[in-house]
């Protein structure tokens, strides 16, 4: 059975911790307001996360006891990745004259690219196991007995910011006519990529 005020606070702590701008999200952001494979990303990115929260709330503790070098790895892997796609948005930021296509009007990117896209940006991230996995992983504990409860919201939480992530961005494509709009969000995309880039070299 399920606890629904441990639910509640899954669901709560879940979303306090995925609201911030990262690169998944900026990513996820990006698809949705191109309209392209949005079904598709959202869906990586909640299953990924339900994957890793799961794994988290039954045994965190024994996976960070057994694989003490899974951290340093992860991290530098993940800056080298997104250091990569920093450049490539900040290419774009500088060079790209493109604006809001409607869709049907040019070809989407081919799903299976922006779906390994996506995956590397949500499984080469260190800082979405340090949320689903270490952080839920332990607040989960608070709950002895409840764990599934407070599991069950925060994977809720996923599902339901990506899925209106995704698709609530086709509000802003107005703003996006403009090819002006879309260098300052590949600008802002580079400094969010770079910035978490610094932040995994740095520990």
């Amino acid at each position: 059975m399920i606890a629904p005020s441990v639910f509640l606070t899954g669901l709560g702590v879940g979303l306090g911790l995925i609201l911030a701008i990262g690169a998944q999200n900026a990513f996820v952001l990006r698809q949705g307001l191109r309209g392209e494979h949005v079904l598709a990303v959202v869906l990586a990115c909640a299953v990924s996360d339900a994957v890793l929260i799961v794994l988290g709330v039954t045994s965190f503790a024994r996976i960070a006891t057994v694989l003490p070098w899974l951290d340093p790895v992860m991290r530098f892997a993940g800056a080298a990745f997104l250091g990569w796609y920093g450049w490539r948005a900040a290419r774009s930021a500088f060079r790209s004259t493109e604006a809001l296509v409607v869709a049907g009007q040019a070809p989407p990117a081919p799903l299976g690219r922006v779906l390994a896209t996506c995956l590397a940006l949500t499984w080469l991230n260190p800082h979405v196991y340090l949320d689903t996995v270490v952080l839920l992983g332990t607040i989960s504990t608070r709950f002895p007995g409840d764990e599934f409860s407070f599991g069950a919201g925060a994977v809720t939480g996923s599902f339901v910011f990506f899925f209106s992530l995704g698709y609530g961005a086709r509000l802003l494509r107005p703003l996006f006519a403009s090819a002006k709009a879309w260098r300052v969000l590949d600008g802002l995309i580079a400094l969010v990529m770079w910035g978490i880039a610094v932040k995994l070299v740095m520990g």
